[in-house]
């Protein structure tokens, strides 16, 4: 950056950018639900014990978040770690994951 007039501390010259990744979160969130609603990976997330709907609940939180809809978000949020808490509960002595049951 140059000097103008001998003074460096000209902030008049600096130009603020915003970033608003709205359009691109927006379309992070709609690939990552159609991932969650495909049936090939509800198979594999279902072996690993874990839940696609409740997955896709923690996505719709943090998108709400995201979006300023914070109590929208505590309320998703709310109950996404309440099903995972009593699906751990339930499957206490199963191997680890958080779906609750084996598939099969």
């Amino acid at each position: 950056m140059s000097e103008q007039d001998g003074d460096d501390d000209d902030d008049d010259t600096f130009v603020r950018i915003t970033v608003d990744p709205t359009a691109e979160l927006s379309e992070l969130f709609d690939d990552l639900e159609g991932m969650l609603k495909n049936g090939d990976v509800i198979a594999a997330l279902t072996l690993r014990q874990i839940n696609s709907s409740l997955a896709l609940l923690a996505v719709h939180a943090l998108r709400a978040y995201l979006d300023g809809r914070k109590a929208d978000a505590v309320e998703d949020f709310a109950t996404v770690a309440e099903e995972i808490r009593a699906r751990l509960e339930i499957s206490a002595g199963d191997p680890p994951g958080n779906g609750g049951s084996k598939p099969g």
